[in-house]
């Protein structure tokens, strides 16, 4: 009997130390607590889209670095890149790295184009290669219910729960989000040259877009696409642009509008100040026709090449923020339209990062 005793007692030890052995927590290099089972958030991703094709790829990393570097709340990204196949291994080798920095922030998939069969080839090149990709996507990412599409050559300046925190002003009826395309009726190109409906005065700029894809699909968003598309395609200019204008000049109930801080463009400042910002701060900038990369306003070519040069997951305040308000400083940028802008685009990154050392 006593035998049997001290038997029954080491199966109980035995069996102590083994709980013990699988549940104590493991640390990673720098002595955090961490869960095995855990290492990927539970919460909601926030879904960005982009689209590149061509010569974008840099453009398209940039973007996405500076998504993640605003990111100052640690929610949990979710890239989706829609690309042409000979650009897959240099966008999964750059992304793949950075995770491996930043492992519980972000996550990527590399999607392939997909376009309606039937004129696959004339999609593709509306417009510019590729760009009509984002109207089907209530379609192609079925298990998606809100996203924020986003052009390569947008750079975040504040973080992503800002805008989108717009989804939770829509109404009953609204399925997407887009910023005006002008603010000034001398300057606008709609009102003055556009062959074909558009939005409001002025018509809405494409470049930054929230969609919620669940209402897209029930309103049969891509079915009116098709139908648009196949009576106004010898009268539109602008490619998915337009057609996205022709889709809420018929359904404006549809449609949320969005400050024009939102998707801040060389337009808002070439000529005159004409974006009214709500709270004085730039928070998506958009270098169109090229602006990223030419001197003819160096704010944007210089806000660009600040982020390109920044090491994802080196000091924010050091290696971004202070080379970007000395860059701001020249008198090349001070001397021309868009450099009084400098404080507006300086305002969020001073707050986030100017006292980390």
């Amino acid at each position: 009997m006593l035998h049997l005793h001290m038997c029954f007692l080491c199966l109980i030890g035995i069996g102590i130390l083994i709980y013990f052995v699988h549940q104590r927590p493991s640390c990673d290099h720098k002595g955090m607590s961490l869960n095995r089972n855990n290492v990927q958030p539970a919460r909601t991703p926030f879904y960005i889209v982009v689209v590149c094709c061509g010569q974008r790829v840099q453009e398209t990393l940039v973007m996405i670095k500076s998504a993640i570097l605003f990111n100052y709340e640690q929610e949990y990204l979710k890239f989706f890149i829609f690309t042409e196949k000979e650009k897959d291994d240099e966008l999964r080798e750059k992304l793949t790295d950075w995770k491996s920095i930043l492992p519980a922030l972000f996550d990527f998939d590399i999607l392939p184009l997909n376009f309606p069969s039937q004129n696959e080839i004339e999609w593709k090149n509306l417009f510019k290669p590729c760009a009509a990709q984002r109207l089907f996507l209530p379609s192609l990412l079925t298990d998606v219910d809100s996203l924020l599409y986003v052009d390569t050559d947008i750079l975040f300046l504040s973080p992503i729960s800002d805008i989108w925190n717009f989804f939770k002003k829509f109404n009953d009826s609204q399925i997407a989000a887009l910023t005006p395309e002008h603010e000034n009726e001398n300057i606008g190109w709609y009102n003055r040259f556009a062959r074909h409906p558009f939005y409001g005065r002025l018509g809405v700029n494409s470049g930054v877009m929230l969609m919620n894809l669940t209402r897209m699909r029930e309103f049969n968003w891509e079915k009116h696409i098709l139908s648009i598309h196949e009576e106004y395609k010898l009268r539109i200019i602008w490619g998915d642009q337009d057609i996205i204008n022709i889709l809420f000049y018929y359904y404006p109930d549809k449609l949320f509008v969005m400050p024009c801080e939102y998707n801040y463009r060389p337009d808002h400042c070439m000529y005159m100040s004409i974006c009214n910002m709500t709270d004085s701060s730039v928070k998506l900038i958009h270098g169109n026709r090229g602006y990223f990369h030419a001197d003819r306003q160096p704010l944007f070519k210089i806000i660009y090449e600040s982020m390109e040069s920044y090491q994802l997951g080196s000091n924010a305040n050091t290696n971004f923020l202070m080379p970007l308000r000395a860059a701001l400083y020249r008198k090349s940028v001070n001397e021309s339209s868009c450099g009084k802008i400098s404080t507006e685009v300086l305002k969020i990154a001073t707050k986030l990062f100017g006292n980390s050392y």
